[in-house]
């Protein structure tokens, strides 16, 4: 059965980091794709940053340069680093997962993903 677990969230004042995981479990093989997303109340979700199992990446403008997202496969988790977090950070950040093909341009694409996890909740005060 396969497991996308998130953890890693709380509150931090403005300027603040966290670092998010996504523990993966119940996959053969790891998934090409993993993707981080977060929906704040009333929003939609929205991409974050994603990353594919060669090491290619990619960012929402509104994160570059402040977030990283990483992989560490004998782990099997997949993280977030976030860094000068803003109060419009705050948001459930929600790990993602696919095994098939997304072209570039739709990585960071939350319909382009078929396993999520729960979520975990950030929350950056100002």
């Amino acid at each position: 059965q396969v497991q996308l677990v998130e953890s890693g969230g709380g509150s931090v004042p403005s300027g603040g980091s966290l670092r998010l995981s996504c523990l993966v479990s119940g996959y053969t093989y790891l998934p090409y794709y993993m993707g981080w997303f977060r929906q704040a109340p009333g929003k939609e979700r929205e991409g974050v940053a994603a990353l594919d199992r060669d090491g290619g990446v990619v960012y929402a403008d509104s994160v570059k340069d402040r977030f990283t997202i990483s992989q560490d496969n004998a782990k099997n988790t997949t993280y977030l680093q976030m860094n000068s977090l803003k109060p419009e950070d705050t948001a459930m950040y929600y790990c993602a997962a696919h095994t098939r093909f997304i072209p570039r341009q739709k990585q960071l694409g939350p319909n382009e993903y078929d396993r999520w996890g729960q979520g975990t909740q950030v929350t950056v005060s100002s």
